[in-house]
């Protein structure tokens, strides 16, 4: 049996499979499987990606079902105790899972993650530390974390009615309930592209509000407002880089206004936040470049 078990959703996403197939099988780790899990893909293009992907990558195939089911099957395919799963379009340094099996020393109630560079439309460094309390406001983690199988068994898996996206900030959030430790990797081995026809810059962002209300919906007790006062004052004084006030002043906004206009403030803030961390980061390359 395979120690870490690399899982690839893909729906038509034939443009960069190659690169997230390549870098999974690069891994500096002899117990592997990779597989990829083609979600009812419609795109010939697709198809003969599929079809030219390297002896001993398992393809699983079935009925077009979201980006969160077919991460559910993956993770029901996989045959190893360490699941990770990698969106089509991204891509990992040759020794994340490796580190990561290496961090997590057989553990089963805990993830590991690392941190996270954004490249395409924006580019960035994302240096993130697990919080639970900051996930229940701020989709503040990534898909691309080892997770033990038998941890997304007890948790519940992605929720597969979530097809605008986001089903990751409502697993990574039931993994801050069930008191899952993240252990972190301080480098960025975990690539993320960002593109304006991506899903989470063309759907997610501008169904934000609609999609927390309907995690708020799932977790009432927690996101009672006294509840959330409570969580924000056994913080950690060494863990809160985000200040709980600015948080929960997010969680009344969201409270107070409608959703689509929420959802439009959320995403202009986003973007206009990492346009400028590129323009400084292009501004000091072409500096470099200039010397």
């Amino acid at each position: 049996m395979p120690a870490v078990s690399i899982i690839i959703p893909c729906y038509n996403g034939h443009a960069f499979l190659a690169q997230a197939v390549a870098s999974a099988l690069c891994q500096d780790l002899e117990s592997k499987e990779v597989i990829v899990i083609d979600d009812g893909s419609t795109a010939p293009e697709t198809a003969e990606a599929l079809a030219r992907l390297p002896e001993g990558v398992e393809v699983v195939r079935q009925g077009n079902r979201g980006l969160a089911a077919a991460r559910n099957r993956g993770f029901e395919e996989a045959r190893g105790r360490y699941v990770l799963p990698l969106d089509c379009d991204d891509w990992i340094e040759p020794d994340y899972a490796r580190r990561a099996l290496e961090l997590i020393a057989g553990r089963e109630d805990a993830f590991v993650y690392s941190w996270t560079e954004l490249f395409g439309e924006y580019e960035a460094v994302l240096r993130r530390r697990w919080d639970p309390f900051v996930q229940l406001i701020v989709n503040q983690m990534v898909s691309c974390m080892l997770i033990p199988k038998a941890l997304w068994r007890q948790v519940g898996s992605y929720d597969e009615t979530m097809r605008l996206g986001l089903e990751d900030w409502d697993f990574n959030i039931r993994l801050g309930l069930a008191e899952a430790e993240g252990l972190c990797l301080p480098e960025p081995l975990f690539h993320y592209r960002l593109s304006a026809t991506g899903m989470l810059q063309s759907t997610s962002h501008h169904h934000y509000g609609a999609v927390w209300r309907g995690i708020q919906k799932k977790h009432p007790d927690v996101y009672r407002i006294s509840e959330l006062l409570r969580r924000a004052q056994a913080r950690p004084k060494e863990g809160r880089r985000h200040a709980s006030w600015f948080l929960l002043t997010v969680y009344g906004m969201h409270r107070l206004l409608p959703h689509a206009l929420f959802s439009l403030l959320f995403h202009t803030a986003f973007s206009l936040r990492f346009r400028l961390r590129t323009s400084r980061i292009r501004s000091r390359l072409s500096h470099v470049e200039d010397v």
